[in-house]
Order: C-alpha cells, then structure tokens, then sequence
C-alpha cells in the first residue's frame, strides 16, 4: 500500500464519519459542499430517497461573476442556491461540510445560506 491510498483511505473514513451523523429529508435535505481549485458546488440531497433535490454551482454564474475570487463566488452560489430552496419551499437544512474545515470557502457558504433566509 502506498502513502497515496493511505490518504485516501483517511479522507474516506472522515467522510463516512460525518455523514454518518448528518440524514436528509424531503422537507430537511442535507446540503453538500465540494470545493475544486477552480470552482465551488453545492447541492441539496433527500438521503431517505437517495436523491438530488436541486444543485448550483459556480459554473452555472455570469462570466463576470466567474472571474472574481473564490470567496466571493462562493457567497454568490450560497444566495443563489438557497434561491432555489426557497422555490422549492424549503426553509431547513443540514450543512454537510464534508472533509473541509469550517473558514475560507466553506464558512461563506454556510454564512450567504443563512443569508438567503435558510435555517442550517
């Protein structure tokens, strides 16, 4: 076994780790966020279902938006996404933050849900 399956391995076990605490709903989804190099997704997942509800992400934004810093991209895909929620007549959520820790990207995400009048 090499150190990069090693690493791998690690990243998965945290993975299975906080996603066995975190369950969505239909009225509830679970909110998943997965930040590349160059762009930020989130989507909103029924996990009694095993569904994708509705997802956003930064490649979906004007080119003028693209070409700004992560951070503010993320804010923008945050208020957007959480748009989307509210058409879709959901108020709740629960913020799967993944492997990442809570600042940079993902702090701004969570923050511009809140902002978009979600409750996480």
């Amino acid at each position: 076994m090499n150190k990069y399956s090693v690493h791998k391995s690690a990243k998965l076990r945290r993975i299975i780790k906080a996603k066995s605490k975190l369950t969505g709903e239909s009225t509830k989804p679970r909110i998943c966020v997965f930040r590349s190099n160059k762009n930020v997704y989130v989507q909103a997942i029924d996990d009694e279902s095993q569904k994708t509800i509705t997802a956003f992400s930064s490649l979906n934004l004007d080119q003028k938006v693209k070409h700004k810093k992560n951070i503010k991209v993320a804010g923008v895909v945050a208020e957007e996404f959480s748009k989307r929620l509210k058409d879709k007549g959901i108020k709740k959520a629960v913020f799967d933050r993944r492997w990442y820790k809570y600042h940079g990207i993902v702090k701004t995400i969570a923050e511009g849900l809140r902002a978009g009048g979600l409750k996480i």
